[in-house]
């Protein structure tokens, strides 16, 4: 069993490390290559393109321009958004970032697929972005099947046909437009309990998808089918709304 997660638009570089065993990204190739192109756009046209402040085009025109020279950093300890606040890496055991390493791959629109410790550098380039080197129109487009195809040689590997889709839909996408033959493939739903029936908060949802990949982790789920046991921050699996294709955890 693999489980997928988003990465994130915000970075940790300055956080001491433990000692760990990097990795190079699969991708690394083409990670560069797209690096190099988005270094030609420059901080104008990245702010259209991502919709970000100025300042923010600034510093990602600036990492794009000195990718080839940045610090590298492991993906799983690189990101800091919500996602990875509720896996709270700096807390887990060698064995547990071992597994993750194993079954948790994340999604990245710069480095295509990647493991948790495989070392990166900052960067900012959303899946979503309507922008690609050569004539493709996005980064869709670009990366083609190839993800999907890496995913798949990763999934043979595990010995298991089951993807556990804890991504966004924005980085999923890239997945969704070519999946893995004859791979099962288990969406995660997180809803909240409201005085009108169930709701969809983005926030807690972000946090509950790196809590299931943790809690994945710390109990060494192989089994997709296990993972209905999730229960932290009070959240449980319910049969009502859930489908094979499809799982809801509900918290009150």
């Amino acid at each position: 069993m693999l489980a997928l997660i988003s990465p994130a638009k915000s970075l940790d570089y300055e956080t001491p490390l433990p000692p760990l065993d990097v990795e190079k990204p699969r991708f690394a190739e083409e990670a560069a290559t797209l690096a190099a192109g988005a270094a030609k756009l420059g901080p104008k046209k990245l702010s259209a393109l991502m919709h970000i402040s100025d300042k923010l085009a600034t510093l990602n025109a600036a990492r794009f321009r000195e990718y080839a020279d940045a610090a590298e950093r492991p993906a799983i300890h690189a990101f800091a958004g919500d996602v990875y606040v509720g896996f709270e890496v700096k807390t887990l055991d060698a064995p547990a970032i071992a597994f993750a390493q194993d079954h948790l791959r994340i999604l990245s629109g710069l480095y295509g697929l990647l493991r948790p410790l495989d070392a990166i550098r900052p960067y900012r380039l959303e899946m979503g972005t309507k922008w690609a080197p050569g004539r493709k129109p996005d980064l869709y487009h670009w990366w083609g099947d190839r993800v999907s195809r890496l995913l798949a040689d990763d999934l043979a590997e595990s010995g298991s046909n089951v993807i556990v889709n804890l991504a966004s839909q924005e980085y999923y996408k890239v997945i969704d437009q070519a999946p893995p033959a004859g791979a099962r493939i288990v969406t995660v739903d997180f809803r909240e309990e409201g005085p009108k029936g169930l709701r969809f908060n983005s926030f807690a949802a972000k946090r509950a998808r790196g809590m299931m990949a943790r809690w994945m982790c710390e109990h060494r789920i192989a089994r997709a089918d296990d993972l209905r046991g999730f229960d932290s921050d009070g959240y449980r699996f319910v049969r009502e709304g859930s489908e094979d294709t499809l799982w809801r955890f509900v918290r009150g």
